[in-house]
């Protein structure tokens, strides 16, 4: 229990922001049911922070009571029952302008105020590195948070794994692995385009996993040339086809990463690549996009057993008055770090990781 110097926590609320991954609702749940356990009132916040904002976000209530029967058998559930948003950050909110076009303005006081009018004692905020740099941007600004890290990137580097990646490498290498027989069929070379804007840790172990013949990762700029030679390398071989794995925000050692759109979307990388190796080759090469099916469908084991580990280290967190922090894996230990520490820096893969030399050392091209 808490002791005298700790204050006393009587209401909570959790909300999930940023792209989904699979994990939420059993973080969900395992926040609320530890949170009821210590006799708390606990309240979800509907996609992000618009349920402060807006008293009904798609035709449900934006704030409401979490229950354990609101939470019942949702571990293994993608997405979240909270919902979630990309373009949810208050302090910049987008709104149409009185002449029609669109603008942004400021609205994190007012969701600072809600919470106060509310009697909010914690928000346990579960998110990424854009949804926990938010978090704690109002956390500077009076409201006490408690950070949740979530990203199938598994870019954030206070944390040894984010829940969420081990689900989209084990959705990764499957695709890759079922690109073996269809492109050995008809000798192709396969370019898979998985999700990595700026860290290649899902290309890296899915790739490592599923057999891919090249890795091409942002953290190491890659030679078309050097792709070409593994290509026709493996031709010589006999192994007339070839795949191929790309990180989205992989890039050219003499370009930028790819664009899809004017939004800043990463995209298009593997059909240029694949237009690229088909005109050095003469090979037929085809592009495929795994895109949002990473995200998506139940954690696996590993993803469910963090998630819940999480959601009940977050409350312990409250219940010593620990605010301002991030739950964490450490080795085989669940810690709090400093919120404003967790998202300084984005957890790269070191060229001289063992994962990369062991890659190398199976005769995988990194396209260096």
């Amino acid at each position: 229990m808490s002791d005298s110097s700790t204050p006393r926590v009587r209401k909570i609320a959790i909300n999930t922001g940023g792209g989904d991954a699979p994990g939420l609702n059993a973080v969900i749940r395992a926040a609320t049911l530890a949170a009821l356990s210590e006799g708390w009132e606990v309240y979800g916040i509907r996609r992000g922070y618009m349920g402060l904002l807006e008293d009904v976000v798609d035709d449900e209530p934006g704030f409401f009571p979490l229950t354990a029967n609101a939470v019942r058998g949702i571990t293994h559930l993608g997405g979240t029952i909270l919902g979630t948003t990309t373009r949810g950050n208050p302090f910049g909110l987008e709104v149409r302008q009185p002449d029609g076009t669109w603008g942004k303005v400021d609205r994190s006081d007012e969701i600072v105020e809600r919470f106060r009018e509310r009697e909010i004692d914690a928000l346990i905020a579960i998110g990424g590195d854009g949804s926990l740099s938010i978090a704690h941007a109002l956390h500077l600004k009076g409201l006490p948070v408690i950070g949740v890290p979530k990203t199938i990137d598994n870019d954030l580097s206070a944390t040894d794994m984010t829940f969420g990646f081990q689900s989209a490498v084990e959705v990764a290498t499957d695709a890759i692995g079922r690109l073996h027989s269809t492109a050995e069929a008809h000798q192709r070379v396969m370019v898979v385009q998985l999700m990595g804007r700026h860290t290649g840790w899902i290309a890296l172990e899915s790739g490592l996993a599923g057999g891919a013949d090249v890795i091409l990762i942002p953290e190491i700029p890659y030679d078309i040339d050097r792709i070409v030679e593994k290509v026709k390398q493996r031709d010589v071989q006999g192994r007339r086809f070839s795949i191929v794995v790309v990180a989205e925000g992989a890039r050219p050692a003499n370009g930028e990463a790819s664009f899809l759109d004017s939004t800043g979307r990463y995209g298009g990388i593997a059909d240029r690549l694949a237009t690229q190796i088909e005109a050095a080759t003469g090979k037929e090469a085809r592009s495929m996009v795994l895109g949002h099916i990473q995200r998506g469908g139940e954690p696996i084991a590993f993803d469910r057993s963090l998630s819940l580990r999480f959601g009940a280290a977050a409350v312990r967190c409250i219940r010593e008055g620990s605010l301002g922090t991030m739950v964490a894996l450490q080795g085989n230990h669940i810690r709090a770090v400093p919120l404003g520490d967790a998202i300084r820096d984005l957890k790269r893969v070191p060229l001289d990781s063992e994962l990369v030399v062991c890659s190398r050392q199976l005769g995988i091209s990194f396209g260096d």
